[in-house]
């Protein structure tokens, strides 16, 4: 109560009532809290500064106590309005952020000796009592909505970034890695008829086997790969191919204008 004595005895010569000195205390415990005195009024004014002293002007109107505080790092800012009725007064505190109210009735006399507003230690009564009437029916339902915000989303602690993620030339991948290759297997020919006549080397599929490292070449090899077909004659398509013969390719490499009698059968 060592801070509570100091600010009394700063504002003593001001306190003339039990309201005064009840409001005294209740400027003390909101300072306590973290909050600091930015001025008289319900309007700013720009002569405002935090301090931990009572403004100019705090108890001008007896009957009516509106005074402004803000927290230390200016994220929460409270507006107090104190009104007396009788011998009772009644405390209203508004938060701005959060539009949260609280209130507190207290009787004058069970907590403010008016006989005594001099003497320091003989002024206020049931200090603990009062203390704690203000903590949980004024403080703690302003706080509550930042403290449920702080449990719902705790603090995160993330591992240091390392080079290979800081790095702004790096291009992350697309897709995810793949071990291995996946095994297609051999590809299916979709054509019903002709599909296999002629096919690039390395395929292991039926039919005749087109090399085509030598097809730029005059002299182009036809590989048969089934032995059904070793008796035909060059030239000669096989039944139901849509290829052109081989011969009259051939003779088109070779540079011979006349045109082969198999081309008419074909289209």
């Amino acid at each position: 109560m060592a801070g509570l004595e100091v600010l009394f005895a700063s504002a003593a010569p001001t306190i003339t009532c039990a309201q005064d000195a009840l409001v005294c205390f209740l400027h003390w415990e909101l300072v306590t809290r973290g909050y600091y005195s930015v001025g008289a009024g319900e309007q700013p004014d720009p002569s405002d500064k935090k301090s931990e002293l009572l403004p100019v002007g705090w108890n001008n109107n007896k009957d009516l106590y509106v005074l402004r505080y803000e927290s230390k790092d200016g994220s929460r800012k409270l507006l107090v309005k104190a009104v007396t009725v009788e011998k009772s007064m009644i405390v209203n505190v508004l938060e701005y952020g959060s539009q949260q109210v609280s209130d507190l009735t207290l009787n004058l006399d069970d907590y403010i000796d008016s006989e005594n507003l001099l003497d320091f230690p003989r002024t206020y009564r049931n200090s603990e009592e009062l203390r704690s009437r203000i903590a949980s029916e004024i403080i703690t339902p302003l706080h509550e909505p930042w403290d449920k915000a702080s449990v719902s989303s705790p603090h995160r602690e993330f591992p240091p970034a390392t080079a290979r993620e800081v790095d702004p030339l790096r291009i992350h991948p697309q897709h995810p890695h793949v071990s291995r290759p996946p095994s297609w297997g051999t590809p299916g020919i979709s054509f019903g008829v002709g599909g296999e006549e002629f096919v690039l080397v390395g395929w292991r599929g039926r039919g005749d086997s087109l090399d085509v490292c030598k097809s730029c070449f005059s002299n182009l090899h036809v590989i048969a790969t089934s032995h059904l077909f070793n008796n035909l004659t060059c030239g000669v398509p096989r039944p139901g191919s849509r290829s052109q013969p081989v011969a009259h390719l051939a003779s088109s490499i070779a540079g011979e204008t006349q045109a082969s009698p198999l081309l008419s059968l074909w289209p």
